[in-house]
Order: C-alpha cells, then structure tokens, then sequence
C-alpha cells in the first residue's frame, strides 16, 4: 500500500530555523517575555482550550480532503487514516464540528475538464459521506450544520469550488448548487479577472445570493474583491487569506481589504499554513490578532488548509491541533466571546445570513437567464 501511496502528500511541519522571512520585521511573537509559558501554564492553557472547544467547536474553512482521498486505493476515515491529515478520530481531538472541503485541484483544468472534474468531486464528497455515517453528514444550511453537531457528527460542507468550473454559465450554477455546492471561488475567470467583475460576473454574484452560495474571493484580484463586498447581499468569504502586512503571500489580503471586509461583515478565514502565515502557532496567532484588530473580532475565522500539500507550522501538523492554536489566544487575552466567533460563531452568522437572503430573494427575483455573451459584448 505504502508504494501505492507515494503521491499523497505527507504531513509536513516546520520551525523558526526554516528559513521563511518573519513578514516586516516585526519582534514575533516568540520573543514576548512571557513566551514561552512554563509546562504548568502550558498543561493549564491547553486544559482551558479543550474546554472551550467544547462549547464551541471550531468550523474549518477549507480542507483538501476530497482531492488527497483520490489517490487513496482504500481508507476508512472513521477508524483513522495515516495517510492523510484528517479523519474522524483526529477531528474529534481537534474539537473540529464543521469542515468545508474543498473542490479545488492542484492544477485547474479549464473549460469542460473543469465542469467534469468538479461534479467528479461533488460526487466522492457525496460517496465518502455516505459511506462513513457514524462521523460524517453532509450540510448546506446553518441549520443542517447545527443538527450534524449535535448528532455528534462532522458536518461536511462542499465547497469552496473553482470559477472555472460554471463555465460561464449560470444554468451549471444552479446546477451544482442543487448537488451540494456552498461556496464558490471568483478568480480567474474571463469574467471574475484582472480587471474585476464584468457585468456577467456582477450577474453571477447576484445569483449566487438568490441561491444561497457564497462568494469566496482568496487569490481574486483587489477590484474583484472591493466589487464582490460593494454587490453582494451576503458577507464575503475569504477561505484562505491571513494579513499581507504581516506576510507578502499575494493570497494576502492588505489592511484596506481587510478593513472594508470588515464593514461589510465578511469573514477572513486564515490559513494554517507555514507559507501564509508563519512557521510557528504564535506567528499564526499573530495574524489573528492583527485581522481581528484591523477588520474587528466578527470576520475573523479559522482555514486549517489541511489535505492540501500546504505545509504547516510547528505544532498544527493535522486536524486535531486545533487546541494548541486557541491555548496561544488564551495566553495572548483572548476573551471566550472573540474565541467563540472565532471557531464557531462568525461562520454560522455567514451561512445564516446566506439561509436568510437566499429565502428572501427567491420571493421577488427569478432565476437569471443572462448569457456572457449578451452582457460582455464588447
């Protein structure tokens, strides 16, 4: 099996001595005079974080999950599985009660390779879903999310999904939304580019929000994501940005995003990831701290990036690490207020907001017929 395996991704960590720049040269947190905690502080810290997750479990923004299973000849996610960074019983440890697992593909295809890719992974979620029910229950409401929960199982979330995969079209839109789909990624499209949302892409948005899908704007250029917070009647995710004033990665987003997602209520889930944020948990917390600062502690959110091939700093190597993040924010002052939004709270307000407008909107728009080609003619 292992020879079978070789292309998987293994789950890598790193530390201060790899060589990754410290973003603007800020002192790291590390170097606090009460960092590290002595072993007691450390035991009492993590105590707290267990049991805080309890209450308030952490919704995960963005796994890689579907993709990694693909080169997997046999799995069993709720017995554990090496392999890979998430499975049921490592889940559980990290207090991880929502997971929104990713369409995305390592290289996108385009055109019709990416409409029969996505509703290929559409269809695994569904397979792999179904074939752990003791672990795992697919979701698309706020309230669907709760019910899994309190069942005691992993509510699945599908999504985020490539632009590329509607093939300008809004009819597969609808489509994949009937199949599951939640959220959607605007970038890199010839109408969610460059140079922003064309007036198809303003059309997309719009019946996105009449269907309930979310618009997710990491790696979309600034016009597209000022164009997508000013238009959408829903808040605005952002499923894998941490704080480019902390970190130049160019999935970053700068204070002025930040800040204007903010005002719009959108939500900046940060990636768990050495690359984006840092190569340790208090370089991780402080992009927390700085997003919660700048864009306030409603449109803060978690992104473990895990199954992805990312790798990730020291101390968060799979899904169960969770806790040893929120030990960091308790020591930093985090109050269990902001930690609850955190994990938790600010998500469900989004998937709310986006049960609420969708039921609203359907009573007075119907479903848009708008063609790129009627729109975008130059």
């Amino acid at each position: 099996m292992a020879d079978l395996q070789d292309d998987i991704p293994t789950t890598t960590e790193v530390g201060r001595d790899d060589g990754l720049p410290d973003g603007d040269g800020a002192a790291p947190a590390s170097l606090d005079p009460a960092y590290p905690p002595s072993a007691q502080q450390a035991g009492e810290l993590l105590e707290r974080a267990h049991a805080l997750l309890a209450a308030h479990p952490v919704a995960d923004g963005y796994s890689g999950l579907p993709w990694a299973l693909r080169h997997l000849p046999w799995y069993d996610l709720e017995l554990g599985e090496a392999a890979i960074d998430t499975d049921v019983p490592r889940l559980r440890e990290g207090h991880v009660a929502a997971l929104f697992w990713s369409l995305h593909l390592p290289e996108e295809p385009s055109g019709e390779r990416a409409v029969t890719t996505t509703l290929e992974q559409l269809d695994l979620v569904r397979m792999v879903v179904d074939s752990h029910p003791e672990g795992l229950r697919l979701a698309r409401t706020a309230g669907q999310v709760i019910d899994a929960h309190n069942c005691g199982r992993v509510a699945v979330v599908p999504g985020p999904a490539p632009a590329a995969a509607l093939d300008d079209s809004l009819g597969l839109l609808r489509i994949l939304h009937t199949l599951g789909l939640r959220v959607l990624t605007l970038a890199d499209t010839a109408w969610a580019g460059t140079s922003g949302l064309t007036r198809f892409g303003e059309e997309v948005v719009r019946e996105m929000n009449r269907l309930g899908v979310l618009a997710d704007v990491s790696g979309a250029t600034p016009d597209t994501v000022e164009r997508t917070i000013a238009l959408s009647k829903t808040p605005v995710l952002c499923s894998r940005s941490a704080a480019r004033a902390l970190r130049p990665h160019p999935a970053n987003l700068p204070d002025e995003l930040l800040a204007a997602l903010g005002r719009a209520k959108g939500l900046c889930m940060v990636p768990l990831t050495a690359e984006q944020t840092g190569p340790t948990v208090p370089d991780v917390a402080d992009h927390l701290d700085h997003i919660r600062d700048v864009a306030g502690p409603d449109c803060v959110g978690l992104s473990g990036t895990y199954d992805s091939g990312a790798v990730h700093p020291r101390d968060l190597a799979d899904a169960s690490r969770y806790p040893h993040l929120i030990a960091e924010l308790l020591r930093r002052g985090w109050s269990e207020t902001e930690l609850s939004l955190l994990t938790w709270g600010n998500v469900q307000r989004v998937l709310r907001s986006a049960d609420f407008v969708a039921r609203a909107t359907q009573l007075r728009r119907e479903a848009s017929t708008a063609k790129i080609t009627e729109l975008d003619a130059s």
